[in-house]
């Protein structure tokens, strides 16, 4: 699908943000092996929580869907049966590494495999500390998917992370609710901690020592009704829509304000972007809120702070986006040590350096990260999206700036995270 999106003139409204997708997938993953119903609320309508659903559903587990509301009736950390075909990850990297995890302990063979796009992401940060833990997992040459799992009976492990990821994080945290013997995760530098509050909540029981994080292996896990926060990382996209079209206000409410996650208000409020954030409160250990944010003309005569070292981690998801807006605030962004976005849906360092360049703007792609020149001015183009959800979103934003016409190419790849992204932003698109 190509889609056409041409400059605004002020965007006004409310929008209702789906479900937060990180979340969405790890209470539904830990109401498969928990013992009862789980009732989750606002369940994100992205296709990759969808892929995790399917691959419960292909491990014995009964799930009934009902608009916003999912269903999950638990079996048991044990509870899980050998599917009878290979389970399907689509184009979720969340999925796959964390289901790994829990499979790796289960005494069967199985084998989760995904899209194309999937397919070139390698699993050997997933591969190595599974091992460690006498887990039997292989893949194809080069680490790629699928990945087949013979499960069995797993010990407890010290790892360390290598690199700053959340998933391979929980991955290790759910194999060693299998294990003989507490496990051990240190992350040096924070990343998202979605799991091991979603962990607490069902009733493992986790601790923490300065950057150790320890899992003890059995808990009795038990079914919860839970109600999921709107996503952030799908607010990042009408945050910066804000900031870019003028006069523009936009509400957003329910919002997900996880300390890990947070970072990302807190980067663009110390650029100059004019947010309030009201309401705020905890719901089953998950902040949330209500924000909204208007058009700051002072931020596009500022520049970014750079993104690098610890603060890729936290803004990871965000920097297709924010490379948009630094190409717009006049002294420019500069990112590095960010080399992780090479192998994500996309390699979205030389995708977003493609696409800026077909628009017209001044950038340099660099082996970690960009250098993007401020102050320029878009013009409508053709956008490759590599299938990359982030890139097409990211860019349907950028056109909104841009003169005259922009198509994004395989537009459809948004609804991987966000489904009705783009009815959601014409809905309040004056043009």
């Amino acid at each position: 699908m190509i889609l056409s999106v041409r400059p605004a003139a002020r965007l006004a409204g409310t929008v209702r943000l789906p479900g937060d997708k990180s979340i969405s997938h790890r209470y539904a993953l830990l109401a498969a092996i928990a013992r009862g119903t789980s009732e989750l609320r606002h369940f994100a309508s992205s296709q990759d929580c969808r892929s995790t659903l399917r691959c419960i559903r292909g491990l014995g587990i009964p799930v009934l869907e009902q608009g916003e509301t999912v269903t999950i009736e638990g079996r048991g950390l044990r509870g899980l049966t050998p599917p009878a075909a290979i389970l399907d990850a689509g184009n979720s990297g969340t999925t796959i590494r964390l289901l790994s995890g829990i499979l790796a302990g289960h005494p069967f063979e199985s084998s989760i495999t995904g899209d194309e796009s999937l397919s070139r992401r390698p699993m050997g940060r997933i591969l190595h500390p599974l091992r460690l833990m006498g887990a039997s997992v292989e893949c194809r040459a080069g680490d790629l998917p699928p990945v087949k799992v013979h499960g069995g009976r797993l010990k407890g492990v010290r790892y360390s992370l290598p690199v700053a990821s959340a998933q391979v994080k929980s991955c290790v945290l759910l194999a060693g609710l299998y294990a003989e013997g507490s496990s051990h995760v240190e992350e040096r530098i924070p990343t998202r901690d979605h799991t091991e509050i979603a962990l607490g909540l069902f009733g493992a029981q986790l601790s923490r020592s300065g950057d150790w994080i320890e899992v003890e292996p059995g808990p009795d896990l038990r079914a919860q009704s839970l109600e999921i926060p709107g996503d952030l990382s799908g607010a990042a996209f009408f945050l910066v829509a804000a900031a870019l079209v003028p006069d523009s206000v936009i509400r957003l409410n329910g919002v997900g304000l996880n300390r890990r996650r947070r970072e990302l208000l807190d980067y663009l409020q110390k650029a100059g972007l004019d947010i309030a954030i009201g309401n705020e409160r905890d719901d089953a250990g998950e902040r949330r809120g209500d924000l909204e944010v208007r058009y700051s003309p002072a931020l596009l005569h500022s520049t970014l702070p750079p993104i690098q070292g610890r603060l890729v981690a936290a803004l990871i998801d965000e920097i297709p986006i924010l490379a948009i807006l630094g190409s717009q605030v006049a002294g420019g962004l500069e990112i590095s040590d960010a080399q992780e976005l090479r192998i994500k849906e996309s390699d979205r360092i030389a995708a977003l350096a493609a696409n800026l360049h077909a628009m017209g703007a001044e950038v340099e792609e660099r082996p970690d990260g960009l250098r993007i020149s401020g102050g320029q001015r878009l013009a409508g183009t053709d956008i490759a999206t590599q299938g990359d959800h982030r890139i097409a979103m990211a860019f349907a934003v950028a056109a909104l700036r841009a003169r005259g016409e922009t198509r994004i190419h395989k537009a459809e790849c948004a609804d991987v995270s966000f489904p009705g992204f783009y009815e959601a932003l014409d809905a309040i698109t004056t043009r």
